[in-house]
């Protein structure tokens, strides 16, 4: 078998295991639910594709779309831009910012 056609396997492998457990997952958010939210909390219990839907949504508004999490994840990327900004500022500017973050003691 050539190189191409093995990781061509494996990526169809790698996507099947995602279905797979994505499709677990749900199943076991449904089961969860509706043994806990109806005794509970007095909610109606829900269906498989709700269940899916159910992470579907919290996947979206918990974690965005990104590799690294969502849009408040702590990326590299920023802290360099931070620190860069911090390097050019005086000494005054650094005090005066540095006086806006720290609490009132009076």
């Amino acid at each position: 078998m050539n190189t191409h056609a093995i990781r061509y396997r494996r990526k169809g492998g790698f996507i099947l295991l995602a279905i797979l457990f994505g499709a677990v997952l749900a199943l076991v958010v449904m089961l969860l639910w509706n043994w806990l939210m109806p005794a509970l909390f007095g909610l109606i219990s829900i269906s498989y594709l709700q269940a899916l839907g159910l992470l579907i949504l919290s996947k979206i508004l918990f974690s965005g779309f990104g590799k690294r999490g969502g849009r408040y994840s702590h990326h590299p990327f920023w802290r360099k831009k931070f620190l860069e900004k911090w390097e050019n500022l005086t000494e005054e500017e650094k005090e005066k910012l540095k006086s806006c973050f720290q609490k009132d003691k009076s």
